[in-house]
């Protein structure tokens, strides 16, 4: 079983940044590919970012590529989600998972899920 908090939700204006982190339980951290999520209202949750158990492989949703960094630190068991020129289309709630498998955008893939931290970004 593997516990994941997420933290650094916030209010920004448009243009900010924010950096999210995500704490896991555990001693089998590096196994896990990671994976953020967000769920705005009204709309399905959809993949955000995904970084593979070493961190050499990333992969991105094309609306946030070249503005969000996905990256992971195994010693420390936290993965990052370093979040700039943030627009208000970027406001929703911010979700952690794990997968036992390679990064994957498809939400059914990963295993395990944190509470979610809201982003909030006005115009």
């Amino acid at each position: 079983q593997v516990q994941l908090v997420e933290s650094g939700g916030g209010l920004v204006q448009a243009g900010g940044s924010l950096r999210l982190s995500c704490a896991a339980s555990g001693r089998t951290f590096s196994m896990y590919a990671m994976g953020w999520f967000r769920q705005a209202p009204g709309k399905e949750r959809e993949f955000v970012a995904g970084i593979s158990g070493t961190g050499g492989t990333t992969v991105y949703a094309a609306s946030v590529k070249g503005r969000f960094t996905i990256s992971r630190d195994n010693a420390k068991n936290t993965v990052y989600l370093q979040m700039n020129s943030l627009k208000p289309e970027d406001t929703a709630v911010y979700y952690c998972a794990a997968a036992r498998s390679a990064p994957t955008i498809n939400w059914s893939g990963y295993d395990y899920w944190g509470q979610g931290t809201q982003v909030t970004v006005s115009s």
